[in-house]
């Protein structure tokens, strides 16, 4: 990647992993012992943050190969599988349900958690997408589904378009177009429909706001991503 090029959609990876982290953090405090991390891949937080981890069952979904793969380079590397953790492996393309397949891992729907979803909805159908947040709203009062979502073209600032475009192109050659766009206002539409009791949307800006406000650099979050907080 061109550093230069990419910093922004760099920074904003860094915003939503950081936001998230507060956020389970926050919940955590407040007597949470559950977190769902759907589409998982390499994320860390089991094996970074053991302070909160060690007080909560994670359950990381994710395809079953690059799951074998990581399960197998966290032996390797000495970090072992923690007991809070869990490996719930999901063949999407079998039509497996991440649903029934977590709920036989011992995820407990009569508990409130802490449900998240980042870089991954533009990649899904709104179907599947509307689907999730269906099931999701059915968890226990007091849980929060935070997804990040990317907006259409036209929504974001001009100067970020043209990289844009070339991610979108990049994504589709690679086999993982983006399928789903959405403008806060329709995003926030489907969560309310699925039935949440209160819907939060945070902006590129508050997290630039948030993160790196006074940067000597100016660096900043995209313009092309944001967040959704919905809480059952």
């Amino acid at each position: 990647m061109n550093p230069r090029a990419t910093a922004r959609s760099r920074a904003s990876i860094v915003a939503r992993a950081r936001f998230i982290e507060d956020l389970v953090i926050e919940h955590a405090n407040k007597g949470v012992s559950q977190y769902v991390i759907l589409g998982a891949g390499l994320d860390s937080f089991a094996q970074r943050r053991p302070d909160i981890a060690s007080r909560l069952r994670i359950f990381e979904i994710d395809q079953p190969g690059p799951q074998a793969w990581k399960r197998l380079r966290l032996m390797g590397l000495g970090w072992g599988i923690p007991d809070w953790l869990r490996f719930v492996p999901v063949d999407f393309e079998k039509g497996d349900s991440w649903w029934e397949q977590l709920l036989a891992a011992g995820f407990d729907q009569k508990q409130p958690a802490v449900v998240a979803s980042s870089g991954v909805s533009m990649y899904l159908t709104r179907n599947a997408i509307t689907a999730t947040m269906h099931l999701v709203a059915q968890i226990a009062s007091g849980s929060v589904l935070a997804i990040t979502f990317q907006l259409p073209l036209g929504l974001i600032e001009p100067e970020e378009r043209p990289g844009r475009e070339a991610t979108e192109k990049f994504a589709s050659m690679a086999g993982t177009p983006f399928i789903s766009l959405f403008s806060p206002s329709e995003i926030t539409q489907l969560a309310h429909e699925a039935g949440f009791r209160e819907i939060k949307h945070i902006s590129a800006t508050e997290l630039s706001q948030r993160y790196f406000a006074n940067r000597a650099d100016h660096l900043h979050p995209s313009s092309a991503e944001e967040l959704l907080l919905a809480i059952t």
